[in-house]
């Protein structure tokens, strides 16, 4: 499967964003699909997961603050994120786990100004 983050960009603090993860297939029986993130010189961390029975987990640095859903019909996971901080910056990738096996979009870029 090949997955197209979108919807990054520049927002100040306290502001929303939505990003999207449009998959080259159907999604119904994806294990889970999930956000990840990359901050510079951090290393990729979880952010949000969502199973095929949307069941939803989120890290705890943005639970309360961003939601992550998932529309079958379209193929595509969302992840609303509001009242963002700077430390919300990273590159945020969009992951598919499927029998054990990883796959990855090429990530979109969020940056938050204070």
């Amino acid at each position: 499967v090949q997955l197209q983050a979108s919807g990054g960009g520049l927002v100040q603090a306290g502001g929303s964003l939505r990003l999207s993860c449009a998959a080259s297939r159907s999604i119904f029986s994806i294990t889970s699909m999930n956000w990840y993130r990359q901050a510079p010189g951090k290393e990729r961390e979880f952010v949000a997961g969502i199973t095929i029975g949307r069941i939803t987990s989120y890290a705890d640095p943005v639970k309360g603050r961003f939601t992550i859903s998932r529309d079958n019909a379209k193929n595509t996971v969302y992840l609303q994120m509001n009242s963002l901080k700077p430390e919300d910056t990273a590159v945020y990738y969009c992951n598919a786990l499927i029998q054990r096996n990883n796959y990855w979009g090429q990530g979109t870029l969020v940056t938050v100004s204070s």
